[in-house]
């Protein structure tokens, strides 16, 4: 039999609509399937199904994904005030919020349900995180997956400042054509100060430095710089050496204020503020007063100390005293709390919050939680019968080890591990031989210690 050589024929292949980043994904999704047992679903052992209250338009892929669980999903667009809050989060398990709702202890007080909370976004300072570690509910975040939408807002804040650009473009929308060179620079060559050298910051810096600015960095730790970045040993000499200056930090009782009549005064005449941050961290009505003295050629603020509830309401003199003056100005960049508001960064953080909240109700695990100790297992295979997870959240006193190791000594404990942070400990343990029959009475003998919080079996 005669062999017929094969040609090769090369061929062009239109483009697919994945990205290589949709095939590494792919990838290593493939391999996680066919290479890694798969883990045990875990359930709780009480009979109530799980309930979510998610707000403020949270990703709609987290939503699904939280409903492709199983989990009842109540939705909502808009933020909740606190006495909505006092009088639904009772008969949730878990909430999901951005920015705008406000979790006070009051609120707590009223949730006598609720397992976690989820923050999609940065910043936390809008949950009492002490009241909430008390009452053994973990809180989650998103840190890392935002910064570079808002890393790219502050360039282009950057230029469109230093262009005059919204004046341009007002001006011309009015009907009126004013071409001007006088005040508008390139950042070329310009000195950025990045107040908060974290996540943001730091892409901030290198984004900086490819159009050709100079950086300088104030943080409250050393850290080691990206590029030709440079630390300097003060906000002061930051304020005083900076074309623009930038906020990154978070809210603390340490950052409020913290730029304010003084640090305003230590400026360059003709630099420029941005704010992506948080609202308190800048002192407005000293900043309205350098901007109309011409000391500042302008700025641009992103968050308020106080913003509208709802996309449509209003931001004017009721909600911030100086909001109309602060409107009037020219060169001065007003947007509602925009900063990681892509589609890039919703997904991400969708994607983060909504598994660190999964993992948490189906497995226990607390790790990233921001108010919490940070405890793991690894996971229960699926072949594996007979297993029960012990999830036990208590005051961190001595002597809770003993008494639970006490009630688990009948069994078989196939692991275990604890932690503590400030107030509050947590333990988990996967316990093995165990009769479902037992289990209420374990339950209630861990559950009545004195230094029980909360106390959870998953099976």
């Amino acid at each position: 039999m005669m062999s017929i050589p094969i040609k090769s024929v090369a061929a062009s292949v239109s483009p697919s609509s994945t990205n290589i980043h949709d095939r590494f994904r792919n990838a290593r999704r493939r391999d996680s399937i066919s290479d890694i047992r798969q883990p045990k679903i875990l359930h709780p052992l009480e009979n109530e199904g799980l309930r979510l209250l998610i707000l403020e338009n949270i990703s709609q892929d987290a939503v699904a994904a939280f409903r492709a669980q199983g989990y009842h999903v109540d939705h909502h667009t808009k933020a909740f005030s606190e006495a909505e809050l006092v009088e639904k989060i009772g008969s949730y398990h878990a909430i999901g919020i951005r920015s705008k709702t406000k979790i006070t202890e009051r609120v707590l007080k009223a949730a006598s349900k609720l397992l976690v909370i989820g923050c999609f976004c940065i910043g936390t300072n809008q949950v009492d995180l002490a009241a909430a570690a008390r009452a053994g509910i973990p809180v989650f975040n998103s840190p890392f997956s935002n910064s570079r939408s808002v890393a790219e807002l502050v360039v282009s804040e950057l230029i469109a400042l230093s262009r005059q650009l919204f004046e341009r473009s007002y001006e011309l929308r009015t009907g009126v054509w004013n071409k001007q060179s006088k005040g508008c620079w390139e950042i070329r060559g310009k000195t950025l100060g990045i107040v908060g050298y974290g996540h943001i910051g730091a892409q901030l810096s290198v984004l900086a430095e490819a159009f050709g600015m100079r950086v300088l960095f104030h943080d409250v730790v050393n850290i080691m710089p990206l590029g030709s970045a440079r630390q300097v040993d003060s906000l002061a000499t930051l304020l005083a050496e900076s074309d623009f200056v930038t906020l990154h930090v978070p809210e603390l009782p340490e950052t409020i204020n913290m730029i304010s009549k003084q640090q305003l005064a230590q400026m360059k005449k003709g630099s420029y503020l941005i704010n992506n941050a948080r609202g308190k961290v800048v002192d407005i009505p000293a900043l309205v007063e350098s901007l109309q003295s011409k000391h500042l050629a302008g700025a641009a603020i992103d968050v308020f100390p106080s913003e509208p509830g709802a996309n449509g309401d209003p931001f004017d003199d009721q909600l911030n005293s100086w909001a109309s003056v602060l409107r009037a100005l020219p060169n001065v960049i007003l947007t509602p709390h925009i900063g990681g508001s892509t589609e890039e960064a919703q997904k991400m953080i969708g994607d983060e919050v909504a598994q660190a909240l999964s993992r948490y109700l189906g497995y226990g695990s607390t790790l990233g939680a921001v108010n919490f100790p940070e405890v793991d297992l690894r996971a229960i295979p699926a072949e594996q019968r007979n297993q029960i997870r012990v999830c036990h959240v208590h005051k961190n006193q001595p002597g809770v080890l003993k008494q639970v190791n006490d009630a688990l000594s009948l069994y078989n404990v196939e692991k275990q591990y604890s932690d503590s942070k400030g107030e509050v400990a947590y333990l988990m343990a996967d316990i093995s031989e165990v009769s479902f029959a037992e289990l209420p009475n374990l339950k209630a003998r861990i559950s009545s210690t004195d230094a029980n919080i909360i106390t959870r079996f998953l099976a």
